[in-house]
């Protein structure tokens, strides 16, 4: 038996991001789906846009995943390391958030794809839920 920490699977998104309370899912033009609390979306499976590309082939990707980030640094903290699967796109420049490819998702072990995922929760529901919920999540 292996000590090694499991990689992240794409069923790991959806399962923690559920996990967190007052989830709610909502669907997305395409069917896609918005993970929100209180309203707010927190991630979202993003439809194939002009601004996320194969930079070889030109081909628009088709699995992108956006997580909303606490501060401009923890986004730079993400995507400045050029061996991170985390990016962005001129068109989410000052936005907080940072993509990844669900192709990508097993370069995160599934703790590190957690940690990115309350974090994304955190920054976008009310003080109230996050103080409760780092209270019982020390």
């Amino acid at each position: 038996m292996s000590n090694r920490p499991r990689r992240a699977r794409l069923e790991d998104v959806h399962e923690l991001a559920e996990a967190m309370p007052h989830v709610t899912v909502e669907q997305g033009p395409a069917g896609n789906p918005v993970y929100q609390v209180g309203r707010k979306s927190f991630i979202f499976f993003r439809t194939p846009r002009p601004d996320a590309f194969d930079p070889d082939t030109g081909e628009r990707y088709t699995d992108v995943i956006v997580f909303w980030v606490p501060s401009e640094s923890d986004k730079l903290a993400l995507v400045q390391d050029p061996d991170s699967p985390f990016f962005t796109t001129p068109h989410f420049q000052g936005h907080l958030s940072v993509l990844l490819r669900a192709s990508r998702l097993r370069e995160l072990t599934v703790r590190e794809l957690a940690e990115v995922i309350q974090d994304a929760w955190l920054s976008r529901a009310s003080p109230a839920r996050a103080r409760r919920w780092l209270a019982e999540h020390p």
